[in-house]
């Protein structure tokens, strides 16, 4: 005879209905719509993950573009003049530093204008 509700099995289906906490109505307590709808969640948080790294990439290139701007100088220009100036610093700490620490931003600022008169 064919067990149906063995220990092993009603431990898998408590892990993914545990998993689906706080979904809503029979998402969080059917087991055939629990494991759709966990199988959905790991689905989007998979794609969110990679579109997370994007999104950064693009609010730091925003950040820079703008505190450029006001500077008379454009991001590409920017970003041209840091590779003549051979920088090693990323999009990130450019971006951090053009908010919190404008003296710094603004020396970086003067390096790459040097850079791009020769």
């Amino acid at each position: 005879m064919r067990t149906r509700f063995s220990v092993p099995s009603r431990k898998r289906r408590r892990r993914v209905l545990d998993r689906a906490k706080g979904f809503y109505g029979a998402s969080s307590k059917q087991i055939r719509t629990v494991y759709d709808a966990v199988t959905k969640a790991d689905s989007h948080a998979y794609v969110g993950r990679k579109q997370k790294k994007r999104q950064y990439r693009k609010l730091w290139t925003i950040r820079i573009n703008a505190a450029c701007r006001a500077n008379d100088l454009n991001y590409s220009q920017f970003i041209h003049g840091l590779k003549l100036i051979k920088s090693d610093l990323n999009r990130k700490m450019v971006s951090e530093m053009a908010i919190h620490d404008q003296e710094a931003f603004n020396a970086l600022l003067l390096q790459v204008k040097e850079a791009l008169k020769k």
